[in-house]
């Protein structure tokens, strides 16, 4: 039986939704699920909607009702999808927290959340109860997916526990409920937990990737993979998104280790890759070698955060194919993508003394998203060409903020929303990104500063400007060897505004957010630099 569905619509039932559409897409994983290691590393979308029912029997048994929230916070992998529309089938909402985040962190965003029951693995609760955190007592009952033992309170569940029972039939919540959580990305402290809709996730986002568009639409020819945090809120719409398209394989990498990526890599080689910045920059070393994986690569796609465009160039010039092309999107968890770029071999070349850059982030999704720029003081409009605030208007824009809505209320203006970044409009309607606004510098950005030091010096990993209110901004530089050439790093950054001298670390030393990006709060902290920036930091 076809459905009539056009587009995915129902996240708790969607995999049984798409095996009725007829999916024949195989689903091949890096390592097996965390919640089912008996089925291996292949299965199909059949196979993930059982074990999606089964998984809403556990959370059934383990006493979560429809309206509850369910924190699901495990060592990364696509079960954190799989746990997510098990919730959602029940009428739960599921929060999805990163396991890269702090003990500390953890506890603070479980405490907001209050959820009737928290998912979780064995390592994360020791680790935090290592650190003098339990993260069980944040909730009424916890679920330890490779846990052992009985707990007489029956607080703390474990497999064996829930095992046995029946789920009732599927519920779907009104199109403007709440349907899913997922957590900012917390660069500059907490992360802020962001509630959507099946209208802002699954309609807009979800929906608006389930459409076969030049170039970026699966073909049933493609292997679509991803290797990004599954705890993110982008794993559920690229998730749906791709399925609804029926391509040859969706593949799922686990993790950025190149001893578990490589070899999936090798088995199930991409045509479309989709990666977190960081990985790319992992990476980067091995695209240039002869036996790389990524020989059959049509489209990379990268969001979460910014790209060097040596990155970009790198993964470009190693595939085979004779047009292959990159597509940068900027957003927000808040309100998914918001502009999105093509980038080629071609506009990557420097031409006429030009730096090529990837801070033009391209034009606004038409028909579903407005921009404008206005005065960070003022909030007046400022003229294209000029830097200000960047401001959005898109349908697909979060419900709110989970136990912080004055902080949402104070980035609304009307039905306008507040990035927190400061972009140039151009007269065409581009967007040119200049920083975070909490990052700001007095002279120049932080953002095209990492990119020529990037550019430059070949052997820098990562280069963080860190903003100083009270003087030179201090550049930060990972290097795999943990030093610099002082003479070649000076020669490099002659003509760029002044900053003071770098501090040099390694790849691994830098503070990272689940999804790669740098933790600049900590790193200020780990420095000892002042908390505070030139930026107001007001609307982060």
């Amino acid at each position: 039986m076809i459905t009539l569905f056009t587009k995915p619509i129902h996240l708790g039932t969607l995999f049984d939704d798409l095996t009725e559409r007829g999916s024949g897409t195989a689903v091949h994983l890096s390592r097996p699920l965390d919640i089912a290691p008996g089925l291996g590393q292949d299965l199909d979308v059949p196979g993930a909607a059982a074990v999606v029912r089964e998984a809403a029997d556990w959370l059934a048994a383990a006493g979560v009702r429809p309206g509850d929230r369910v924190a699901i916070a495990k060592r990364n992998h696509w079960d954190y999808v799989l746990l997510s529309c098990a919730a959602a089938r029940l009428g739960a909402v599921p929060a999805s927290l990163s396991a890269h985040l702090e003990p500390e962190t953890l506890e603070a965003l479980l405490k907001r959340l209050d959820p009737a029951l928290l998912v979780t693995d064995a390592a994360l609760v020791a680790a935090a109860r290592g650190t003098g955190n339990d993260l069980t007592v944040h909730a009424a009952r916890t679920l330890v997916l490779d846990g052992a033992g009985e707990d007489p309170s029956r607080r703390v569940l474990v497999l064996d526990d829930v095992r046995g029972s029946t789920a009732p039939p599927p519920r779907r919540p009104p199109v403007e409920a709440p349907l899913a959580i997922m957590h900012t990305s917390g660069t500059t402290g907490v992360p802020k937990l962001v509630t959507h809709s099946t209208r802002t996730l699954m309609r807009r986002l979800a929906g608006f990737e389930s459409h076969r568009w030049p170039v970026l639409g699966s073909r049933p020819d493609d292997t679509v993979t991803a290797a990004i945090s599954f705890a993110h809120g982008r794993a559920l719409a690229w998730t749906a998104g791709v399925l609804w398209l029926f391509p040859g394989a969706l593949s799922v990498v686990s993790t950025a280790d190149w001893a578990e990526a490589g070899p999936h890599l090798g088995r199930h080689r991409p045509t479309t890759l989709e990666a977190q910045p960081s990985t790319f920059v992992r990476w980067r070393d091995r695209a240039r070698r002869e036996d790389a994986p990524f020989d059959r690569v049509r489209l990379y796609v990268s969001t979460f955060d910014a790209m060097h465009p040596s990155t970009v160039r790198a993964f470009l010039d190693t595939t085979g194919h004779r047009r292959p092309v990159w597509m940068q999107g900027w957003g927000q968890s808040e309100t998914g993508p918001l502009t999105f770029r093509f980038l080629t071999r071609r506009s990557l070349a420097a031409r006429d003394g030009r730096r090529p850059t990837t801070r033009h982030l391209g034009h606004p999704v038409p028909t579903r998203t407005r921009l404008r720029a206005v005065d960070p003081v003022t909030m007046r409009p400022v003229p294209a060409g000029v830097p200000g605030l960047i401001f959005c208007r898109t349908e697909a824009l979060c419900l709110g903020y989970v136990g912080e809505e004055g902080r949402w209320r104070s980035k609304m203006v009307g039905e306008w929303w507040n990035t927190g970044d400061i972009g140039v409009l151009t007269r065409t309607g581009g967007v040119r990104l200049v920083d975070r606004e909490v990052d700001a510098l007095a002279e120049g950005g932080c953002l095209e500063i990492e990119d020529v030091v990037d550019e430059r010096l070949p052997d820098v990993l990562e280069c963080v400007v860190l903003s100083v209110p009270d003087g030179p901004p201090v550049p930060v530089v990972a290097t795999r060897s943990g030093r610099l050439d002082t003479l070649a790093w000076y020669d490099a950054v002659a003509d760029l505004p002044e900053m003071a001298a770098p501090v040099v670390t390694t790849w691994d030393a830098l503070p990272r957010t689940g999804t790669g990006k740098v933790r600049r709060s900590v790193l200020r902290d780990t420095l000892g630099l002042r908390p505070d920036t030139r930026g107001t930091g007001r609307w982060t």
